[in-house]
């Protein structure tokens, strides 16, 4: 099943491109803008919108097409394999197949001081009308805040007797994300603890196929709802046999 993008018509090939050119915003830098994109292989580009982003920057909005299509039929991407319960589903879960309270440790880790999606997933409150896990009365949820070193956070997890780590990442400029992920599950391998802690990262730009290539047991992106990281770390805790 070949598709492309959809604009007007279905199958015209139109996209919208966003950058930042580093000249200051005139004429000459919107024709730059223009024949960048066709440059790229696009057709038909026009530029819909230009603006000032900085001393001797330009931010451009571009909208053009493509003959590019894809093989939609052919594409798999790994996902988190767990069911998905509810609220009181996960702490029914708990009750029933591993009978004490789990106890989740997060952190933003690293120089990261983002903490909204941490919160989201942590806070009592929750987010997006579900609770989050200091809520899920089966569970006891510690959330450590931002700027966490990884050390700090493996020695709070040791005192905690943690049954999982869940590590935020939303500073990933020029991938910092990556070592730091990286260190994380070196230290818990010499540590000899990998094998006991159901392992999370999540964060914008961070996917399940990136978290279980970076030695994580699973990975999650925008949209994520408490729910589904609860729902994911008690039954891998019984898949694995953490009790």
């Amino acid at each position: 099943m070949e598709i492309r993008p959809y604009g007007d018509t279905e199958n015209d090939g139109a996209v919208q491109l966003s950058f930042t050119l580093p000249v200051a915003i005139s004429e000459e830098a919107k024709e730059a803008a223009k024949q960048l994109v066709q440059r790229m292989g696009f057709t038909s580009a026009s530029v819909v919108h230009m603006a000032a982003a900085g001393e001797n920057f330009s931010f451009f909005v571009v909208y053009a097409k493509t003959a590019a299509t894809v093989d939609f039929s052919t594409i798999s991407v790994p996902k988190v394999d767990a069911l998905h319960l509810s609220f009181y589903g996960v702490n029914e879960y708990i009750r029933r197949e591993i009978g004490r309270k789990v106890v989740v440790v997060g952190a933003c880790t690293g120089t990261d001081a983002h903490t909204v999606g941490l919160d989201a997933i942590m806070n009592m409150k929750g987010y997006a009308g579900e609770y989050g896990l200091e809520r899920y009365p089966e569970m006891v949820a510690v959330n450590l805040g931002s700027q966490v070193p990884n050390e700090t956070l493996i020695s709070r997890a040791i005192e905690l007797q943690a049954d999982a780590i869940l590590v935020s990442q939303v500073v990933t400029q020029k991938d910092v994300h990556i070592p730091n992920l990286t260190e994380l599950v070196e230290l818990l391998e010499a540590e000899r603890l990998r094998d006991r802690l159901v392992l999370i990262c999540g964060g914008p730009r961070i996917s399940h196929e990136l978290a279980i290539e970076l030695g994580f047991d699973a990975g999650f992106g925008g949209g994520t709802l408490p729910p589904h990281v609860a729902s994911f770390i008690v039954q891998e805790m019984v898949r694995r046999g953490i009790k």
